[in-house]
């Protein structure tokens, strides 16, 4: 049996040490086996590492949530694909064989989309759970998502003004990209200063300062921005504090997406909080994710979406830890962390 190194977390709220574990010798029909170049980090990682979730239910487990690699073996019935291809995807980690932080995975062919020869490995892996957890909750339909552009097809237009909180984040500049792709106007960005033109080349047209501006001060700053109702509030930041400005900001009928769970205690009838699920994987979210990876080559390789800025990080999988620990810490803005797997000693 061939072995694949991995980053494997030892027990509930364990350690995280690099293992050996069976690389797949058989690939399920429909299937792709991918051999990881590069692997992103993200909150989730670590908040699993703390937090012991009850949907992981083996251990050691295996987790990484975004990968881009080269496709190994193509599984029966999938056509479209052949090995060698460079490919990006959202892993899967709840199924250790289908997890990003390893050196080979599976991933079902329909939720894979090609890399564009304009995007590093690294680039394509900021992609996928990002894009995903803005676009479901922006465009699939209802009761996944607020239903703006189910088909993926970025050829409807809407109207009226959006607050992005955690607009620096990974799913902030997703949800910036596409709001703009959508026509919604103006795009109010809640972010770092230092931020703010980097923001401004996604889309976001007005910016407040989340160092000057605390969030029970919020409300009264987006309302110097404009007069309008605000019936949209992506916020991809998620504290108990940062939903409930956000669901405040709402006028009647209009909806906050979360991103963590709802959090708000004070609420109102006629305003809604959705709670989005960041992945294609799910059957709620399969048909979308599915029309998502259809289109997504060609958005990334004209420019119409742009992935996160990366930072590589050393020692392939053994450098996740401390990546994660910044992380936690909140000493990432920005930026992307990306793991190389290959590059395990």
């Amino acid at each position: 049996m061939s072995e694949q190194k991995a980053l494997v977390l030892e027990s509930k709220q364990g350690r995280f040490v690099v293992s050996t574990r069976p690389k797949p010798t058989s690939v399920p029909a429909g299937e792709l086996l991918v051999k990881i170049k590069a692997s992103a980090l993200n909150p989730a990682d670590w908040k699993v590492q703390d937090f012991g979730p009850a949907y992981i239910e083996k251990y050691p487990a295996v987790l990484g949530s975004d990968i881009a690699g080269d496709v190994e073996t193509v599984g029966e019935g999938v056509t479209g694909f052949s090995k060698g291809d460079r490919v990006l995807c959202q892993s899967f980690f709840v199924n250790n064989e289908y997890a990003g932080f390893q050196q080979y995975t599976l991933v079902p062919a329909e939720i894979v989309a090609k890399i564009p020869e304009n995007l590093s490995y690294s680039q394509a892996a900021s992609v996928p759970l990002g894009l995903t957890t803005a676009s479901v909750g922006l465009f699939s339909n209802e009761p996944t998502g607020l239903g703006l552009d189910p088909s993926f097809d970025l050829n409807v237009k809407h109207s009226g003004p959006v607050l992005v909180i955690g607009a620096s984040t990974s799913v902030g500049q997703f949800s910036i990209q596409l709001l703009r792709l959508v026509k919604l106007s103006p795009i109010i960005a809640y972010a770092s200063a230092h931020q703010f033109d980097y923001l401004k080349s996604l889309g976001a047209t007005e910016f407040i300062d989340r160092k000057q501006v605390s969030f029970s001060d919020l409300p009264a700053a987006v309302k110097k921005i404009t007069s309008e109702p605000i019936k949209l509030v992506y916020d991809a930041f998620s504290s108990a504090e940062s939903e409930q400005a956000g669901y405040d900001i709402l006028a009647d009928g209009g909806t906050i997406i979360v991103t963590t769970g709802d959090q708000i205690k004070n609420k109102v009838d006629g305003k809604k909080v959705l709670d989005v699920l960041g992945s294609v994987h799910p059957p709620t979210n399969r048909e979308f994710g599915k029309a998502q990876y259809r289109n997504l080559t060609k958005y990334l390789q004209d420019g119409t979406i742009v992935p996160n800025r990366t930072e590589e990080l050393p020692n392939g999988l053994a450098g996740i830890p401390d990546g994660l620990e910044r992380l936690k810490n909140n000493q990432v803005s920005g930026i992307k962390l990306i793991s190389l797997p290959q590059e395990t000693a």
